[in-house]
């Protein structure tokens, strides 16, 4: 008897550990982790803004119409995998700056309607335009940034002009930027715009075909050359319709018009503005060569040539 009594026991026991460690187990019954690195399996985006610190988010989202707009608080970032890194070669920082924040590749697997083709679109209080193409995504891995030196916007520096204009609510960084490519005298450039107010995931053709060239000289070599080089540095600033940056206030077709009627105020244009303007904000490009503005006039030629009768 006091045998079995012990083999009684014994297998309470073990049934009293086997319920304890079911109780302590991740299941649909556990209680979630507090951890705001525990990844979502969704991300939903709120319909109207909770805090002038939301992230607008638009473009072609999963499963919502063409045209949606919707939001994301800090704590919905926040609660994203992040990455934590050393940023070193940014203009917009003095010294080397921990950077915390959210790859815009990971945004894009978690809301974009094509996550393996979306173009990545930036969009600034001032009207700027920061557009990372697929390639881009693949070669330098922005990061839409949520803290700097582990300080939330009110703690980042001021932006390193003479203006001194707060950077958030958010701004994109990389690790280590190394140029991509280089085309003729332009190099790639690194993206790394602040003052992000929204972000798009939209169709790279459709949005680069607004600005394709036009005519009979769509695949001279000039013509592509420039076309690729105003893609990266122009279009940031300068729209063709309702794609491409508004901060300029200069359309596609008033560049069109000046490369067509006054190249060589064209020229003079690019390489430093305010010779033309003396209000010009744009940044000159003194470092472009003669092969690089005659490739930037051809493709801005098309489209006053492809307008001819």
């Amino acid at each position: 008897m006091l045998h079995l009594a012990m083999r009684v026991l014994f297998f309470c026991f073990i049934l009293l550990l086997t319920n304890l460690a079911y109780a302590q187990s991740p299941g649909m019954n556990a209680a979630p982790s507090s951890s705001v690195h525990a990844p979502k399996l969704t991300l939903t985006l709120r319909k109207s803004r909770q805090s002038p610190s939301d992230l607008e988010v638009g473009g072609e989202l999963e499963g919502l119409p063409a045209g949606t707009t919707g939001f994301l608080t800090r704590d919905d970032l926040l609660a994203l995998p992040r990455v934590d890194f050393n940023v070193t070669g940014d203009t917009n920082f003095a010294d080397s700056t921990r950077i915390t924040g959210v790859r815009l590749e990971e945004l894009a697997k978690r809301i974009a309607a094509a996550p393996t083709s979306a173009l990545a679109v930036a969009i600034c209080d001032d009207k700027y335009r920061a557009n990372y193409p697929r390639a881009y995504l693949a070669a330098h891995h922005p990061v839409l940034v949520l803290t700097v030196n582990g300080q939330p916007p009110a703690g980042w520096p001021k932006d390193s002009q003479e203006h001194k204009y707060d950077m958030g609510p958010y701004m994109i960084s990389q690790a280590n930027f190394l140029p991509a490519f280089k085309i003729l005298s332009h190099s790639d450039e690194p993206q790394i715009p602040w003052g992000v107010v929204r972000l798009e995931f939209r169709n790279e053709k459709t949005v680069f075909g607004s600005i394709a060239p036009r005519g009979a000289h769509t695949t001279d070599a000039a013509v592509q050359a420039g076309y690729r080089i105003a893609s990266q540095n122009c279009f940031k600033c300068h729209n063709s319709g309702a794609e491409g940056g508004q901060k300029s206030g200069v359309t596609w077709a008033v560049l069109a018009a000046m490369a067509e009627a006054t190249p060589e105020d064209f020229r003079a244009y690019i390489r430093n503005p305010i010779s033309k303007n003396p209000q010009a904000q744009m940044p000159g490009n003194p470092s472009y060569d003669d092969a690089a503005i005659g490739a930037l006039t051809a493709y801005f030629q098309t489209f006053r040539s492809a307008a001819k009768p």
